[in-house]
């Protein structure tokens, strides 16, 4: 089983709302997933994220991949490290 940490949408119509979580990556969107690891909602200024980061370090120790969205949330709030660029 691979094991993703993504993005799954809650909210109504046009007021989306976020989890961060994991969950296998055969799982639809907003279906079955394994944790909560956060929030995101982006329709408050400025976007408000919360994030477990145990919870969150856990699953990468694990092997857990992370989706792009996720990630550029992550990185933002500093729970992953940015690519470092050669020069």
């Amino acid at each position: 089983m691979a094991v993703r940490i993504r993005l799954a949408r809650m909210g109504a119509k046009k007021k989306p709302f976020y989890r961060i979580v994991a969950a296998d990556s055969e799982a639809p969107r907003d279906g079955r997933f394994l944790e909560i690891l956060g929030y995101y909602d982006p329709m408050k200024d400025p976007a408000q994220v919360k994030v477990h980061g145990d919870k969150l370090q856990y699953w990468l120790s694990k092997g857990a991949g992370v989706t792009e969205s996720a990630r550029a949330i992550l990185r933002k709030e500093g729970f992953l490290k940015s690519p470092s660029t050669a020069n």
